[in-house]
């Protein structure tokens, strides 16, 4: 169970910077969301009409907002404070995990030294992100054209969980990466494959937390989709605190768990010297 819920273990016992670093990507990921297609979508889909334009699906499943000049700015912020952050968080966290102590002391240059790697990183996601959800509506947008409701909503669920399922079993391929160069100072290649090794024997956990974190986000968001956009936005905003923070982290807690590292903010060594 550290797997799947050792980060947010990790998470509410240092909150007050754990949260401090997703604030602000956080405010952009949840304006990055696609509010009036997301409502548009569930309404149609919970109304009895589900059939919707490919266009449509796809400004609804997007990590990239495309449907205004602002939204494109939000997106491109939304990478660039995410990427920034992540690179901070992962400084603080592992530098924690490493002696045992919340100290600022060789934090700027340990981020410095990740933020070209956690700008690719996070490049990646969002590629495999906006991959998933090309496929996910050229699929439904093909499925609509069957004449059977029924059948519509039953293969529009089945293709959904699919390609979500597919989304998730690439994403922890790379999940371990940025982690594993941080800590063994390999190459990206050797990071990789080391990475990528260390995964495999905790794939379907990963894959188990991180659907869990997907289906509460479809969930809340899905939820207040039909209430005004105010309540979207506070629910999405609070939902990409958590999850952005709690994505993380878990990099940090599953590779120290994985390469069978010491944690000194656990075993709290230091205190005996």
């Amino acid at each position: 169970m550290r797997i799947v819920f050792g980060n947010w273990k990790y998470l509410f016992k240092n909150f007050w910077y754990a949260l401090a670093c997703g604030i602000v990507p956080a405010v952009f990921l949840a304006l990055s969301f696609d509010w009036s297609a997301i409502s548009g979508f569930l309404r149609g889909f919970f109304q009895g009409e589900p059939r919707t334009d490919f266009i449509g699906l796809l400004r609804a499943f997007s990590p990239i907002r495309v449907d205004s000049v602002l939204g494109g700015v939000y997106t491109v912020l939304a990478y660039v404070t995410s990427s920034v952050f992540a690179a901070l968080l992962l400084a603080l966290v592992e530098k924690h995990m490493r002696i045992g102590k919340r100290t600022l002391g060789g934090v700027g240059t340990e981020m410095k030294n990740l933020l070209l790697p956690a700008f690719l990183i996070v490049l990646l996601f969002y590629f495999l992100g906006e991959l998933a959800a090309i496929i996910l509506s050229a699929l439904m947008f093909a499925i609509f054209s069957i004449g059977t409701t029924a059948l519509v909503y039953l293969l529009s669920v089945l293709v959904a969980i699919g390609v979500c399922f597919l989304f998730l079993y690439s994403f922890e391929a790379f999940y371990l990466w940025l982690p594993c160069m941080q800590i063994t100072g390999f190459r990206p290649y050797h990071a990789f494959i080391y990475s990528y090794r260390l995964s495999i024997g905790v794939r379907w956990k990963l894959i188990a937390a991180h659907a869990l974190s997907m289906l509460v986000l479809a969930l809340l968001l899905g939820g207040t989709a039909f209430l005004p956009e105010i309540i979207f936005r506070i629910t999405a905003l609070v939902l990409c605190l958590f999850l952005y923070a709690g994505m993380f982290i878990r990099m940090e807690t599953v590779y120290f768990e994985t390469d069978k590292l010491d944690r000194e903010d656990v075993i709290k060594s230091y205190k005996e010297l």
